[in-house]
Order: C-alpha cells, then structure tokens, then sequence
C-alpha cells in the first residue's frame, strides 16, 4: 500500500481480512507486526487491541481510498467508530509519524492482485 499524496510505502506486505472469520482474528496471533508488514480490514469501521501485545497505528479509509480518520492504539483499546470507513489498515506503530499520514491523504493498493475481488 502506498500513500499517494505523500509519495511514500505503507506497507508492501499487507494481508487482507475480508471474511468474518479473518477479521475477527485479525492480528491476534501474530507476536509483532514487522516493517512493511499490514493487515487491510474491509468492511470495517472501529477495531481493537484486546489481547494483542504490542501496540498498532490504523488508518480509516473511505471508499475512494482516503484517509477518513487515523489513530495510535496501545494493546487493550479499541478504536473509535468511524461510520463512513470502508476499510481498516492497521500498520507497525510509529508508521503515520514516519509517513506524515494526515487525514486526507490518498492511499493506493500497490499490488492489486492481492485484492479481494471488486477492490481497485
């Protein structure tokens, strides 16, 4: 995934949870996320850390792939409900600081053929 209007990678390995059962797990079992690791969460509008032992930066994205809303997450939060979100890009902690991600921003999906289907 990459930020367009700030010309700079996101992610160039981020999973997709699409199904209830995908996003349920989300990031549970994995011990850390890695740089230029992402977990794309679509349909979703409000996440959590319960469980979760290291803390997480999300972007709330719309449906033309801008940034609606973005926040840091310690482990055992929840996020706020963001009603016009399509998707959720939960991303290393530190990564909208290093990428100067503001609300507004323009993402693109990099490698598409990673996409559920319909997502462009």
């Amino acid at each position: 995934m990459r930020n367009v209007t700030r010309n700079v990678d996101l992610g160039q390995k981020v999973r997709v949870a699409e199904s209830l059962s995908s996003r349920a797990v989300g990031l549970l079992r994995t011990p850390r996320l890695m740089a230029g690791e992402g977990l794309w969460l679509t349909p979703c509008t409000s996440v959590h850390t319960w469980f979760m032992r290291y803390p997480i930066d999300i972007l709330f994205i719309d449906a033309d792939y801008r940034v609606l809303a973005l926040q840091s997450l310690s482990p055992w939060r929840f996020s706020r409900w963001i009603t016009k979100s399509h998707g959720v890009l939960e991303l290393p902690s530190g990564m909208i600081v290093q990428t100067r991600t503001v609300v507004g921003d323009q993402i693109e999906f990099i490698n598409v053929s990673d996409l559920p289907a319909g997502v462009n």
